[in-house]
């Protein structure tokens, strides 16, 4: 494969055809959901101790779905009693039936975005941000709308923006591992995405702000009590009892971050007011939008990034040299052609895209997604139909849903080049925007408004890491909901545009 471009790779693939799984089978047997509860209290509390301390996430899913022969099941999900009112959810795990999540008219996504619980909003300004919003609330037409408009209005700014923030990541980065053998990426990553994303909406560094230099540290001050229920920190056996209690068991109390996120709330309300403005013609008074700017920026764009550039070049590590090599060519060859980093430019390099798009179909930065039954519905797995009545809260555990075998071939491998060419079509089975990535945001769905903001900060990175560098080394390890990723070596590019 060393030899091969990223051209010759395309015309492989140009033969292959996209599965096809999206129609409704009548021929399916109708089953009962497969699968139980356990004892009121208890059976969360067991379902719990089995998802953080007794199997982990992935073994959590994988020995239900063996145990009961269906990829959809009954199932508590923590964090359940006390925080939770009902930990009760129904189970999909196949690219099947996941996508009924994305269906407004079967579905109510109304205080469900982090799950079975939700945090207060009193770490929220006292108001229900547009996460939580069901499309059928007015509210949300006018917050979606609002935001798309945002977005569409800094379109020009994405990348020059962007390449700035990552040219003092990638000096950073390099100075730091001239002086030692190794070097966390994470936290650097978290200064710079957070530099570029408070600079695309609020038009200066958060260092002019009260903010200062620590500012993306403030945000995660703010972040930490509003997702800790979902995560495990890894602690020796003996104290896993003590984490339960603190972190699982009752809520975290907004009062505790009160200070820093007044603070947030200042270096947005005084530096994002070109934004803020605008509001008015949607119908939103500035101080929601205010705290909905922040959530957008901090929490949904931010948030994400924290996990999704780690996984990138964790990802990109594994393959290797070789896929190094191929990724520099078609990124340089591309860029000199189109005279340097621009929309046209990034378009043409398909296997740079495919390459984000495999990232984030086999590790999504949100893995969960979760809705209420609108009415009485069937839903249907590759094998069988299963009622679902109205009210019960559905489940999707989206990394199992994106490795579908009977979708994607070896569906557990990094393959650089899965969407090239023809195969590009199954990027319908891309989920982690909270839809079908051949699908777009709307007011009237829930899929994120920044969806190709992500998508476009990814492939500019890898863009501009293989403008600088020929290839580098690092190691990967489980860190809370994502991936700490440790750079060894940098090699400097030997041709350069």
């Amino acid at each position: 494969m060393s030899s091969l471009s990223s051209y010759s790779i395309l015309s492989q693939l140009e033969e292959q055809s996209p599965s096809d799984h999206d129609t409704f089978k009548e021929d399916l047997p109708l089953k009962e959901i497969p699968g139980s509860y356990g004892l009121p209290f208890i059976g969360a509390i067991k379902d719990r101790w089995d998802f953080y301390y007794n199997q982990g996430r992935d073994e959590f899913f994988r020995a239900r779905m063996t145990q009961y022969n269906s990829t959809i099941f009954r199932s508590n999900m923590p964090p359940g009693p006390f925080m939770a009112k009902d930990p009760k959810v129904i189970v999909l795990l196949d690219a099947a039936s996941f996508p009924v999540l994305f269906d407004m008219t079967k579905v109510e996504k109304k205080d469900v975005f982090d799950g079975t619980y939700m945090p207060s909003t009193g770490f929220t300004g006292g108001y229900r941000i547009l996460s939580f919003l069901d499309p059928s609330e007015p509210k949300h037409k006018a917050l979606k709308g609002y935001f798309l408009s945002v977005l569409a209005s800094k379109h020009d700014n994405f990348i020059p923006l962007l390449r700035k923030s990552l040219t003092e990541l990638f000096k950073t980065l390099e100075s730091q591992l001239s002086s030692k053998k190794e070097v966390n990426f994470n936290p650097i990553s978290d200064t710079y995405a957070f530099e570029y994303v408070f600079n695309l909406f609020c038009g200066k560094s958060p260092k002019d702000t009260v903010l200062g230099s620590g500012g993306n540290t403030t945000v995660d001050t703010w972040l930490v009590p509003q997702v800790v229920p979902l995560i495990t920190l890894g602690v020796p056996k003996l104290l896993q009892l003590v984490e339960d209690l603190l972190i699982h068991t009752f809520p975290i109390p907004p009062f505790l971050v009160k200070s820093k996120y007044n603070k947030i709330y200042q270096a947005f309300s005084t530096s994002a007011t070109e934004i803020l403005d605008q509001a008015k013609s949607f119908g939103i008074e500035k101080d929601e939008a205010c705290h909905n700017l922040i959530f957008l920026t901090c929490f949904n764009t931010y948030g994400g990034l924290k996990v999704l550039f780690p996984s990138l070049f964790k990802w990109v590590g594994r393959a290797g040299p070789t896929l190094h090599s191929q990724l520099a060519h078609e990124i340089r060859t591309i860029a000199k052609q189109e005279g340097g980093v621009t929309f046209a430019a990034i378009e043409k390099m398909v296997l740079t895209k495919s390459v984000v798009y495999e990232v984030l179909r086999i590790e999504p930065p949100v893995p969960f997604q979760y809705g209420h039954a609108k009415t009485d519905l069937v839903i249907q797995s590759h094998d069988a139909s299963f009622k679902v009545k109205k009210g019960e809260m559905i489940f999707g555990y989206q990394p199992f849903a994106t490795k579908d075998a009977k979708v994607f071939e070896d569906p557990e491998k990094f393959v650089p080049y899965r969407f090239m060419g023809k195969a590009e079509e199954n990027l319908k089975y891309v989920f982690w925007s909270n839809g079908r990535e051949t699908e777009d945001p709307t007011v009237d769905n829930k899929q994120c408004a920044g969806r190709d903001l992500v998508v476009l900060m990814a492939r500019v990175l890898l863009v501009d890491f293989f403008l600088k560098y020929d290839t580098f080394t690092c190691s990967d390890e489980v860190f809370l909901v994502g991936t700490k990723v440790t750079f060894k070596s940098l090699t400097k590019a030997s041709n350069g545009v």
